[in-house]
């Protein structure tokens, strides 16, 4: 953003209060909606606002104050164009009290644009050279159509060959450019246009015959028609991606005629002028060089706004639900990087995710190395003694997996007494981890390999706080997420990161830097600074204490304080997510029932028992107190579900052993706007389609099913040139 630009923005916020306009395009309480707004525009966070300041917001959760904070950016962005134009036009002198109050009154973009399209500074125009040739008057006898006069014997007074004006043809021609110009630029007539584009509006696609000699993936485009109002987000992208490898061309297309007629009449012609036929042909001039394009122009960016809208939507669903995996907990792991040519690199994990050691193992060069890979093995759970073998599911990865089954099952015949659970996990974006500077700076004596170990381990332990550090675009749960508006994609993914953070909590004293960024308040420099300050100084005895660290001032303090956690801390509430600015109310409510704080937090019957409504104030709801409730009930809980392993079939370990009919068990790993993607455990994920999730109609797969979902499924077919298998999860399929 220019200075410029800041400088209208933050005129812009002082002066106009966008709170009425969202209490009424949101529907929401207007006062709750004005306290969110100033809470936003001091600085405060959306967790925060939500979890902490429910009294405030009138108890709107954080869906719903994230929308508000969108639609007052777009309505700030908004107002400080709308200063820009009035201020542009009163410049020229043209800004009647009429104008002013429709520009005002616009409250979409498309509309206020077409207001200032007539003002526009201009490229040189076929319009404007007509008025450097003086044929304005003309064109103004045309526009009002007078029932008496000759338009050509009227412009021949306009014939001149030093303005190249050579006869009353060209003369014509020019006032109608002028005509048409200025019929394009009229408001109204955008605006029957636009209604029609939006009640009509088809998208229709052709292939490019160059480009069809071979099989392409969109074939099923070549020849295709959808209307603009009901074309899904992911159908319009393979659509845009088709015409932007050059084998489609789209156009957004409605009835021209009829569009014809409706400018006629809206235009006004007049059948019993002399002029009219010269006005008409202006219109249908204006129509077709002028204004379609344009409209046209903007249906398509709007059309891809709202496709990247939708895009990220789902994105941004599926990544919420990755975060918010079950996480397997503080235990030590033995992460496997599975590997053919180069071997397995294996890593122990303590139960912090420290690395202690790394080795390599080699499955497939003869008998020799696999004995040594199993005696490896054997002395990695010996000595380390892990609750987990985390495998990367990527290639070779089941195979990986059954040797160590194969294996603990061998040494379990031979008495051994503990087991580790083997699970597969996604690697997803690790290679892009182990390659990142974030990586480099977290095990900086290791190659990329074992970093990528290290991310599987990581990631069974806590999937949230390993995956922050990936790049949300290589995790593999998206939806054209490289065609999409890369700004409103990070955005949204920052968001979602910020939100699963949060509700999760963040242990203070363990937290890598990248974590602690994402704690509401909390900058990339601070969340640097917290982890010097802890380096230097030791372990955090207290939230108080981020105080002392550099540059983290009463506002961040207040911002973040609530969303981190220290275990073990002299005060207990500082593991909870009780925020401390209520830490005297609550040690008010363990004095008046008789016990000491360590004993009202984490004593579920007691807090049970506490008046609540009794300790209500002005600044304290009950909102506030039932959030303490449920803290001091479960203090410091986790909104994460209990870990599963997932367990696949033995006898289905390719995407051969696959056949129509079995009923199998597999993992949701992404779901888009036309089915859900679920690994079955042959390292090729199948679909199922929409149509094929449930019994019922199904709108929306994320109603049915998310990322980390469980789900029973029957394979539909399998092509194995294309490596597709299709499946479905209705209960009425049976199997043969």
């Amino acid at each position: 953003m220019s200075r410029g630009a800041m400088t209208d923005r933050a005129q812009s916020e002082t002066t106009f209060d966008p709170s009425a306009r969202i209490a009424e395009e949101l529907r929401l309480d207007v006062n709750a909606i004005r306290a969110v707004v100033r809470l936003l525009a001091e600085g405060a966070t959306v967790p925060f606002i939500a979890r902490y300041r429910k009294e405030q917001s009138g108890g709107l959760d954080e869906v719903a104050v994230r929308a508000i904070e969108e639609k007052r950016e777009y309505l700030l962005e908004l107002d400080a164009r709308k200063q820009t134009i009035l201020a542009a036009i009163d410049e020229q002198g043209k800004l009647t009290p009429q104008l002013r109050a429709a520009i005002e009154n616009a409250w979409v973009k498309s509309a206020l644009e077409d207001l200032y399209l007539p003002f526009k500074p201009k490229r040189r125009t076929r319009a404007l050279i007509a008025r450097e040739r003086g044929l304005e008057p003309l064109a103004n006898r045309i526009l009002a159509q007078p029932t008496s006069g000759n338009p050509d014997a009227d412009a021949r007074a306009y014939v001149d060959a030093k303005k190249e004006v050579a006869d009353t043809a060209a003369a014509l021609a020019g006032a109608r450019d002028i005509v048409a110009e200025t019929i394009a630029e009229r408001p109204d007539v955008r605006s029957v246009v636009r209604a029609r584009f939006d009640r009509e509006a088809a998208v229709q696609t052709r292939a490019v015959a160059a480009k069809t000699k071979a099989p392409t993936k969109f074939e099923a485009y070549y020849e295709f028609a959808e209307k603009r109002r009901t074309i899904p987000s992911h159908r319009l992208l393979a659509i845009l991606r088709g015409e932007e490898e050059g084998v489609l061309r789209m156009k957004v297309a409605v009835d021209e005629e009829a569009l014809g007629r409706d400018l006629v009449a809206r235009v006004g012609v007049k059948r019993n002028s002399p002029f009219g036929g010269q006005l008409e042909e202006a219109v249908h001039d204006a129509q077709k060089r002028l204004v379609l394009p344009s409209v046209e122009s903007d249906v398509r960016a709007e059309l891809k706004e709202q496709a990247d809208i939708d895009a990220v939507k789902v994105f941004a669903q599926n990544l919420k639900e990755l975060l918010l995996a079950a996480p397997f907990g503080r235990h030590v792991v033995l992460g496997i990087d599975p590997g053919q040519r180069t071997g397995c690199k294996c890593v122990i994990v303590d139960d912090t995710g420290k690395l202690v050691t790394h080795t390599l193992i080699n499955l497939v060069q003869g008998p020799a190395a696999l004995e040594h890979a199993k005696k490896t093995v054997r002395e990695l759970i010996s000595k380390y003694k892990p609750s987990a073998i985390a495998v990367g599911n990527g290639t070779h990865g089941r195979e990986t997996a059954d040797f160590c089954r194969d294996l603990l099952a061998a040494e379990k015949k031979a008495g051994a007494k503990a087991e580790p659970m083997v699970v597969l996990v996604s690697e997803s974006g690790a290679s892009v981890y182990s390659a990142s500077d974030v990586a480099r700076e977290e095990l900086p004596d290791v190659d990329l390999t074992v970093r990528g170990a290290v991310s599987i381990a990581r990631r069974l332990q806590d999937p949230l706080a390993e995956l922050v550090k990936v790049d949300p675009k290589s995790i593999g749960v998206g939806q054209y997420q490289h065609d999409v508006h890369q700004p409103l994609l990070k955005k949204k993914l920052d968001e979602v990161i910020e939100s699963c953070v949060n509700a999760v909590g963040v242990e203070l004293n363990t937290a890598s830097a990248l974590l602690l960024s994402r704690v509401a308040g909390l900058s990339n420099s601070l969340a640097k600074k917290v982890v010097a300050h802890r380096d230097k100084n030791g372990a955090f005895r207290s939230r108080k204490e981020l105080l002392d660290v550099s540059g983290l001032g009463p506002k961040a303090f207040e911002q973040a304080a609530g969303f981190v956690r220290i275990r073990g801390a002299k005060n207990p509430l500082d593991a909870s997510a009780v925020h401390p600015e209520r830490y005297a109310l609550v040690e008010k409510i363990a004095k008046d029932a008789g016990v000491e704080l360590s004993a009202l937090v984490g004593n579920a019957e007691l807090a049970k028992k506490i008046p609540w409504s009794k300790y209500v104030t002005k600044d304290v709801g009950l909102p506030t107190l039932e959030d303490i409730a449920k803290e001091l009930a479960k203090p410091g809980r986790d909104p994460r579900a209990a870990f599963e392993a997932p367990a696949f079939r033995d006898d289905v370990r390719t995407i051969e052993d696959v056949k129509e009919g079995m009923k199998l068990s597999g993992v949701v790993t992404n779901v888009t706007a036309f089915g859900a993607f679920v690994d079955i455990g042959v390292h090729q994920d199948g679909l199922v389609h929409v149509s094929q999730l449930a019994d019922r109609f199904v709108r929306d797969p994320h109603e049915v099913v998310k990322v980390g979902d469980r789900l029973d499924v029957v394979v539909l077919g399998v092509d194995l040139p294309r490596k597709r298998i299709s499946l479905t999860a209705r209960k009425s399929a049976s199997p043969n």
